[in-house]
């Protein structure tokens, strides 16, 4: 017996100064007695609420197996089969350990920290651990943890938390009430008294039927909600409840109110790559003439007009009109301008039409020879800040400096008629709905910095104006939300990088949003009972998911997931898991 003790004294010894070699080496993928990985996770979200906070932990899980040669001699089809092999397994994603391992993981780490037991050395302070586990016993435990509860600067115990997981079912009847939910902590923590919280999330792009939504879109807007003093299991939110949208959206989705003017930043993105890398992939031609002919068109139509008064551009702002209103029935955020100068309805010709670089250079040739020779004097908005822009303004005052178009020069002068012309969109919508003020916009508009920075800049603006568009057209927000909203993404963008993946928060009052949720079924929903504050905190929690709430073991699905006739929403199915903690005190 005493060698059994002694055993077990030195596996744990042996287990935690792995775990602290690991986590001062910061490695996040080791293994531990050619069995388990150990896996450091940093600001994960691995189920739902149960691991609180951003720290790290350590997550443990059955090694993936090795396919190794049994000789040295083997055929090269031998070795190509044994490497379709090692990448099924790892294929198979993450694997459980047995409740009965991941339970002797969980006493090891415990003894180290019980201060009671000092024949384990505790190495310092470790992560919180947390096992994967296989559901093998009866209550179908799918993860156990650990973590350490300190009193002041010592340790005071450690807090067990056990994961209990069942597969999909509409059936209401057979989730936890939340009188079991209650009954289940009482039995452990016997408090005086116990507090009841609410969780649920809805994607508020299910909400909408109109058959512009009917597409595959990496975009989402999920409403999370949360409130004090929940009632019973699958509840509506209450008006009471904190609410957060959680918005990501996906530029060139064909359903956002921006798609036209995605096309015009498509180009100019195209533009910038090529003259960056020196690869261009030009799009296909919107237009039956070649940009020569356009071109020269536009040159002949100012010849004919009255050298450059303000009304020639009468004419182009009805097709302009024309196209406003044909995007106004698609959406109510209309971008686009009646005011176009010369400079920008030339862009709008070349960026629908030009397919080369020979074909920037001979446009561009027409323009500046009427401009030298006085042919035209097209009227520029004084702001402009483009090459050409100049270059024309000169020529009022009959001084035009040299303009070689050789090499890249066209294209860049292109360039900045393009970041030009969207700027000015971008700035006329977002001040002209006061959104936002020039001088919140300064980084943004800076033409100090390189082209391919103000690309980038432009960019972000894009993200951002997507990202209002769907906030405005989709969820019909007021101005007070977007104005704020407004401000929180231009700083964000000062200082982060383009990132289409990135997640926006706003806090906005449930009201605004209630005639979307109280009509759709939550795809994940939670409630919580607790009790004893600070590290003493113990919770036991339901969650309900239309996704399964674990990701190493598989389910055995009782009714089909998609219970959906024409579109009709029927009942969800929910995947359930059941928290439960218990406090360990070593004092």
């Amino acid at each position: 017996m005493k060698g059994m003790g002694s055993k077990i004294v030195s596996d744990a010894n042996a287990f935690v100064k792995f775990l602290k070699l690991c986590q001062d080496e910061s490695k996040d993928n080791c293994t531990f007695m050619d069995e388990i990985s150990v896996l450091l996770v940093e600001k994960e979200e691995l189920l739902h609420n149960i691991i609180s906070g951003n720290q790290p932990v350590f997550v443990c899980e059955k090694a993936q197996p090795k396919c190794e040669a049994e000789s040295t001699d083997t055929s090269a089809d031998t070795s190509v089969v044994e490497e379709t092999l090692y990448k099924v397994e790892q294929d198979l994603g993450p694997q459980p350990l047995s409740v009965m391992k991941a339970r002797q993981l969980l006493s090891w780490y415990t003894m180290a920290h019980n201060p009671n037991m000092p024949q384990v050395e505790v190495p310092g302070a470790l992560h919180p651990l947390w096992v994967r586990c296989d559901k093998s016993d009866p209550c179908a435990i799918a993860w156990l943890g650990v973590e350490t509860v300190y009193s002041g600067n010592k340790t005071s115990g450690v807090k067990l938390y056990t994961v209990c997981c069942k597969g999909p079912t509409g059936d209401e009847t057979s989730f936890t009430t939340l009188d079991e939910l209650k009954q289940e902590h009482q039995n452990r923590h016997h408090p005086s008294t116990v507090a009841t919280k609410g969780y649920a999330q809805y994607n508020m792009f299910c909400s909408l039927k109109e058959e512009s939504m009917m597409f595959e879109s990496q975009s989402s807007v999920i409403a999370s909600l949360t409130w004090n003093n929940v009632d019973k299991v699958l509840e509506c939110p209450p008006l009471s409840s904190k609410a957060t949208l959680n918005i990501k959206v996906s530029v060139g989705d064909i359903r956002s109110p921006l798609y036209q003017t995605n096309r015009e930043m498509e180009f100019l993105l195209a533009l910038a790559e090529g003259l960056r890398t020196g690869e261009t992939e030009w799009l296909e031609s919107m237009e039956t003439q070649s940009a020569v002919d356009l071109t020269r068109a536009l040159i002949e139509e100012l010849e004919n007009l009255a050298h450059g008064v303000p009304g020639h551009t009468d004419k182009l702002s009805e097709k302009q009109k024309a196209k406003r209103d044909a995007t106004a029935v698609f959406s109510s955020m209309v971008i686009e301008r009646g005011d176009l100068d010369f400079t920008e309805q030339l862009w709008e010709k070349m960026r629908r039409s030009v397919t080369s670089y020979q074909d920037i250079t001979e446009c561009l040739k027409i323009v500046v020879k009427a401009v030298k020779l006085g042919k035209i004097k097209p009227w520029i908005h004084k702001d402009s800040n483009s090459t050409l822009s100049k270059l024309i303004l000169q020529s009022y005052q009959q001084q035009i400096d040299t303009m070689p178009l050789t090499g890249l020069t066209p294209a860049n002068m292109l360039l900045e008629l393009g970041l030009d012309k969207i700027r000015k969109d971008f700035i006329n919508y977002l001040v002209g709905k006061e959104l936002t003020t020039l001088n919140y916009l300064s980084y943004y508009l800076d033409t100090d910095v390189d082209l391919q920075e103000q690309v980038i800049r432009v960019r972000k603006l894009q993200h951002l104006l997507e990202i209002l568009g769907t906030c405005s057209t989709f969820l019909s927000l007021p101005h007070d939300r977007l104005f704020l909203f407004t401000q929180s993404c231009l700083q964000y963008y000062k200082t982060s990088n383009y990132d289409e993946d990135h997640v926006f928060q706003l806090q906005i009052k449930p009201a605004l949003i209630s005639y979307f949720y109280e009509k759709e079924q939550p795809f994940s929903w939670g409630m919580e009972v607790s009790s004893g504050q600070g590290s003493k905190e113990v919770k036991t929690a339901l969650y309900l998911s239309d996704k399964p709430l674990v990701d190493h073991i598989s389910f055995d699905l009782d009714v089909p997931l998609d219970e959906s006739v024409n579109g009709e929403c029927e009942k969800m199915s929910y995947y359930r898991a059941m928290v439960s903690c218990s406090l360990i005190s070593f004092t």
